[in-house]
């Protein structure tokens, strides 16, 4: 079933397949939203993520200049 327009996949699963979404139209639809803010990832970093090594915005404290 089509995330987007809840209509029933087609049974190709080709080169030319958009799975999960039954076309272009509702991939980009989609995207569109991820780009607009309304599908976002609600939960907030924990100190764990950070800890197992998720990207930083700083150098590596770990490294002595």
């Amino acid at each position: 079933m089509c995330p987007t327009c809840k209509r029933k996949l087609p049974a190709s699963g080709g080169p030319n397949s958009y799975e999960p979404f039954c076309s272009e139209r509702c991939r980009l639809v989609d995207l569109g939203a991820w780009l607009d803010g309304a599908h976002r990832i609600s939960a907030p970093l924990s100190e764990e993520d950070l800890d197992a090594g998720l990207p930083t915005d700083g150098d590596d404290p770990s490294s002595s200049n």
